[in-house]
């Protein structure tokens, strides 16, 4: 696993479709094909995570792409050996348009493999062999690609250029004719200056002489755009030419960075990389014990997987005083600044449900409870109106208040936090934010989300807003509003106040309580009415607009599998018997059941055509993880939950090398799809097999 030879490296098929990532904690990351083919418009050895101006804070999800690649020449024995590869569009005589690989310089690989989260390239030319990594310095938006001539008779000459850009890395631009960038000689390289608004990046090196060059290169076809219906071609600029010679056991590095004095010496930054991922896996306890030997290795893997989504997000100053019993920003600030989690690579920024539904699997089931910590103390400043943000735009504006659940999973995370560490000082710093919390949806707050004080279930919605993490909007359609009551909300609700009755007990707070307690009691009395008796399972939504909605989703799964179930158990047995015939692939659960008119079972197209198939039987990875503990809590067995688990460790090495996807086609073969490193999906892997392990331990 994580390491390929020639049957993969020199098919382009192959090697074209896996991707790897490298991040930096910031937000920032490094991103391309095996290949070495640019096939989005994401893929950079540099994509900085910039304040944009103006901005306040650091918003982690602004990023910029600089350096799109290094082509390489390597230069040996008398003869050239073209080391990168192209995808690039041709006008045949007729004036159609085909895409052209080339060169193909893949064909030259002789194993991938990584090395922690770092990819590694090995080359062989004749009896030499060169290797390339590429890794980023933590807490920098600072990228490293360093050579190493393994084996040679003589020396290597190695030629690089430089393709640089400046965009966000969303879009690809028009660039227009004769737009120059201030290319200026500085120690060791080169500063490129590319837009106004962005501060210069360097291209450096100790060990290769840089020369400034000013060549634009059009035509670079980017085949998953294309398949995704966006743009599907780039440009890009020749800015330096990069010329150095090795000899064995020699190494050179060049240094992408938008700090002006970065370490160049490239095997001490490495080894600066390879200790900070040591430390990661030395607070992890030990995972996978008794199992398969590839299994426990992907497992160990993942701890490493799951440190690339946390990153730094800044609080403004100021931003704890919305109340007077807000907890003290210096606690938030003290001990580094805030954190947040990057919902997934390369689109997504940081989302409040995705980071609450994470933190668990991240954080706790990492040995790293200190981050869990900082992370709650963080969201805690951007709860307003009893609602945590479901989004933060990428450039800083305001966040978007529209979810009924990322709220409740942060007290489902502050429960799990405890359960964890017995903070209680972590509980009484956010209790008064709690109590809000629970104030607010009892009075009602934003998008009718409010308590029916008649059952105690939570409604939520209205007209051309999607509420629930089921979410897919395409201009003003909501393709699945689930207005009304909805079936994990409410289990989510009922675990919420039971959390809150016993934080409350904790503190002494007796008369909050047994509000706590009533408020859980009447949801708890009400929930039968989600049986759907005729099916054998729960409705989805009840009281929507067409009236209750028996369609066959897993969302009813949550009502066996957090803490306090809502359900007998019998009925815990039926849901996760109907869900594993009708949802579970080897991948995750189907959002919609194959059998429902609605229901898609391939996801690609324009954005209209994917947001229709998002959740209407697309296969999304971390629903595993409910599925898992549902299973786990109705039959009591873990060797079978187990199970469940192993087919996705054995994906980590066939869409995003070293991290899980997504989202899959509801369809066998269930190829992934969208991000190929998915937060939530690493996490629920990582939290269900450590709630195994604890279940073996306890019985």
């Amino acid at each position: 696993m994580l390491d390929f030879g020639r049957d993969i490296c020199n098919v382009f098929g192959q090697a074209g479709a896996r991707e790897w990532l490298v991040t930096n904690g910031l937000g920032g990351y490094a991103m391309g094909t095996v290949a070495g083919v640019l096939s989005r418009s994401y893929h950079g050895l540099l994509v900085a995570a910039m304040s944009p101006p103006g901005a306040a804070g650091l918003p982690p999800a602004a990023r910029t792409l600089l350096l799109a690649k290094l082509d390489e020449t390597a230069s040996y024995g008398g003869q050239d050996y073209r080391l990168y590869a192209n995808s690039i569009l041709a006008e045949a005589e007729d004036g159609e348009e085909s895409v052209e690989v080339r060169p193909d310089g893949f064909v030259h690989l002789e194993r991938f493999h990584l090395e922690g989260t770092t990819p590694v390239w090995t080359c062989a030319m004749a009896d030499a062999v060169l290797q390339r990594r590429v890794w980023m310095q933590q807490g920098a938006n600072t990228t490293y690609v360093h050579y190493t001539l393994v084996r040679a008779s003589g020396p290597v000459g190695l030629s690089l250029e430089a393709l640089v850009t400046c965009r966000d890395h969303h879009d690809d631009v028009a660039y227009p004719p004769g737009w120059r960038l201030a290319i200026e000689p500085v120690a060791h390289g080169l500063r490129i200056t590319a837009c106004e608004d962005i501060p210069p990046f360097y291209v450096l090196s100790r060990e290769a002489q840089a020369t400034p060059r000013h060549e634009w290169r059009q035509g670079y076809f980017l085949a998953v755009e294309h398949y995704r219906g966006l743009k599907d071609r780039a440009s890009y600029l020749v800015a330096a030419q990069l010329e150095g010679t090795l000899l064995p056991g020699q190494s050179l590095t060049v240094v992408a960075s938008t700090e002006a004095g970065p370490v160049l010496d490239g095997a001490a930054a490495y080894a600066g990389r390879r200790a900070y991922e040591r430390e990661l896996t030395k607070l992890a306890p030990p995972i996978g014990r008794g199992a398969a030997e590839p299994e426990r290795r992907a497992l160990e893997h993942l701890v490493l997987a799951a440190d690339q989504f946390v990153v730094r997000r800044e609080v403004a100053t100021g931003t704890w005083q919305q109340g007077d019993d807000r907890p003290d920003q210096n606690e938030q600030t003290a001990d580094g600044g805030g954190r947040s989690v990057i919902a997934g690579y390369p689109w997504f920024g940081d989302w409040g449900r995705d980071t609450m539904i994470s933190l668990p699997g991240l954080t706790l089931a990492t040995g790293r409870s200190e981050l869990a910590r900082r992370i709650l103390l963080t969201f805690a400043a951007f709860v307003d109106r009893g609602m945590l943000p479901n989004r933060f735009p990428d450039a800083g504006e305001e966040p978007e208040y529209n979810t009924i659940d990322a709220t409740l999973w942060y007290v489902e995370a502050i429960r799990a936090y405890y359960e964890a560490t017995s903070d209680r000082n972590l509980v009484q710093a956010l209790y008064p934010v709690l109590r809000e919390i629970v104030d607010w949806h009892r009075r009602g707050t934003r998008h009718n989300i409010r308590v029916d004080p008649l059952d105690g279930l939570l409604y939520g919605g209205e007209a051309g807003v999607q509420l629930t993490w089921m979410d897919a909007k395409a201009g003003d359609w909501v393709v699945t509003p689930r207005m009304g009551k909805p079936v994990e909300i409410s289990a989510l609700w009922y675990n919420a106040m039971r959390a809150m009755a016993d934080f409350a007990r904790m503190l002494h707070q007796e008369g909050d309580a047994a509000t706590y307690a009533a408020l859980a009691e009447q949801t708890r009395a009400s929930f039968d009415r989600f049986w759907y008796a005729a099916g054998g399972y729960c409705y989805d939504v009840l009281q929507g607009p067409g009236g209750d909605d028996n369609s066959l989703r897993p969302n009813q799964l949550f009502a066996v599998s957090l803490q306090h179930s809502l359900l007998n158990r019998e009925r815990q047995r039926r849901v996760v018997d109907v869900c594993a015939r009708a949802l579970l692939t080897s991948h995750g659960l189907r959002s919609l059941a194959a059998d429902h008119p609605e229901y898609i079972g391939h996801y690609g197209g324009d954005r209209i055509t994917r947001d229709a198939a998002y959740h209407q039987g697309t296969v999304w990875g971390w629903l595993i993880g409910p599925f898992v503990t549902a299973l786990l809590a109705a039959y009591g067995d873990p060797q079978l939950a187990r199970s469940f688990l192993v087919p996705l460790l054995y994906h980590l090495d066939g869409h995003g090398i070293g991290s899980m996807s997504e989202i899959f086609d509801g369809d066998a073969p269930f190829t992934p799809r969208g991000c190929i490193a998915q937060a939530w999906t690493v996490a629920e892997v990582l939290r269900a097999w450590r709630l195994i392990e604890a279940f073996e331990r306890s019985t």
